[in-house]
């Protein structure tokens, strides 16, 4: 947005602007025009040596010469140290919403598109952790970016991932209160900036090697640990999926006639239907499982019969002794050992892990997913993940490819991908 001009507004100007961006008339006035053209009136005053927003209302239905009224009401009672905020509230005009009741309003909106109900409740927790405590029954808009900073500052050198998360999460409100008229700018965005000493670098799920991976699954398939969950690690590393997507895998999601396992767009982090091609082990993976069928409608279904828990398959590598490597790492020892030891493209490996594929530009143009040269990649990925692995730890070479020196590889890759782009 452009930055705030400085005039004097008359009737006929407001009525006629359309150019996004903030405009000022005297006692700080402002009155800004957002992308789609909406105006509202806002107001910068300082009360108590503290600055503040105030949101005065919609134009047209505030009109220039009330928002001047208003204004000029609000700058006389901050200069006699009255709170023009409380004073406007016992008008009946209706109070300014908390921090805390934005944030919640927030978190009801965004709950049904979030793929599972553990990211709802660390949105929830983060905030009732760090920020509430803080500025939970602040006006929201009175919160400041000293505040924000003040709530991040303490957890950047120690919990760098958990500062950005909760900045984040406090900006996602802040944006909130901006469109519903509450606020003019956004504090966390200023704290997005600040370069604070000590902050972590960003880490990397651990990840398996794909060299051991081939011994990881004998000793996995040789465990004494719950049969089921056994079963659902390995399909997890069979089909490259993520741990929701296994947890709440239903049969009525896979077709053995085509091999296909249809992913519903519900359980997808980018909400959108995913299809995964069966190898010849990950069919025979869910013959087995249907042996042990409870009844429930779900493939991995828990003794309960409830889906399994999100820290099943992480207690389960624990106790096979696989030095911190989590599930969700698999994706990146499937994705090294595609590139590294296959001569398959790229674009096909990032179909598989349901990647969004370039811009929206290219992939308004490259619709197509790829299903066949996945089920050539998973076939022989499944067979990468029963072969005995290789001596110097990296791992079986995968249809020759191995063999093949490096720039031929990245040249037929190159090639394969050039081809796909021809044909969309």
């Amino acid at each position: 947005m452009p930055q705030t001009k400085i005039r004097d507004l008359t009737p006929k100007w407001v009525r006629q602007a359309k150019e996004p961006g903030s405009y000022t008339d005297g006692y700080g006035l402002t009155l800004r025009i957002d992308a789609r053209g909406n105006k509202r009136w806002f107001q910068r005053l300082t009360y108590r040596g503290k600055q503040r927003n105030l949101g005065l209302g919609p134009y047209p239905e505030i009109s220039l010469d009330e928002a001047r009224e208003l204004a000029l009401a609000n700058w006389r009672s901050a200069k006699d140290g009255r709170d023009p905020i409380a004073e406007r509230n016992a008008m009946g005009a209706g109070p300014i919403p908390t921090f805390d009741d934005i944030a919640r309003k927030v978190m009801a909106l965004h709950r049904p598109t979030w793929s599972n109900a553990k990211h709802a409740a660390q949105w929830e927790r983060s905030l009732e952790t760090y920020v509430f405590p803080t500025i939970g029954r602040v006006p929201v808009d009175a919160v400041t970016t000293t505040d924000v900073l003040g709530i991040i500052e303490p957890t950047w050198n120690s919990k760098p991932e958990t500062a950005a998360r909760v900045r984040q999460r406090i900006e996602v409100v802040c944006d909130y209160a901006i469109a519903s008229g509450w606020r003019m700018d956004n504090p966390a965005l200023a704290v997005k900036k600040v370069r604070l000493r000590g902050r972590g670098t960003k880490r990397h799920h651990p990840a398996m090697p794909y060299g051991r991976l081939p011994s990881f699954i004998r000793e996995l398939r040789a465990a004494s640990a719950d049969a089921i969950t056994k079963l659902g690690l390995e399909f997890l590393i069979l089909t490259a999926a993520r741990s929701g997507e296994v947890h709440h895998m239903e049969w009525s999601e896979v077709d053995t006639k085509s091999a296909t396992w249809t992913v519903p767009a519900s359980r997808m982090k980018a909400r959108k239907e995913h299809r995964v091609p069966l190898s010849r082990r990950a069919l025979a993976l869910l013959d087995e499982v249907r042996s042990l069928d409870k009844g429930t409608g779900l493939v991995f279904p828990s003794r309960k019969g409830r889906p399994l828990s999100n820290m099943s398959f992480n207690m389960l590598l624990r106790r096979l002794d696989t030095a911190g490597a989590i599930p969700h790492g698999f994706q990146s020892t499937f994705k090294d050992w595609t590139l590294e030891q296959t001569s398959f493209p790229w674009a096909v490996a990032e179909a598989a892990l349901a990647h969004t594929l370039g811009s929206a530009t290219e992939v308004s143009y490259a619709r197509s997913d790829l299903f066949e040269r996945r089920r050539e990649l998973m076939e022989t990925w499944a067979t990468h993940c029963a072969s005995e692995g290789s001596p110097n730890g990296k791992g079986a070479a995968s249809a020759g490819a191995a063999n093949k020196p490096l720039g031929e590889r990245v040249l037929v890759a190159f090639r394969a991908a050039s081809d796909i782009s021809d044909r969309h």
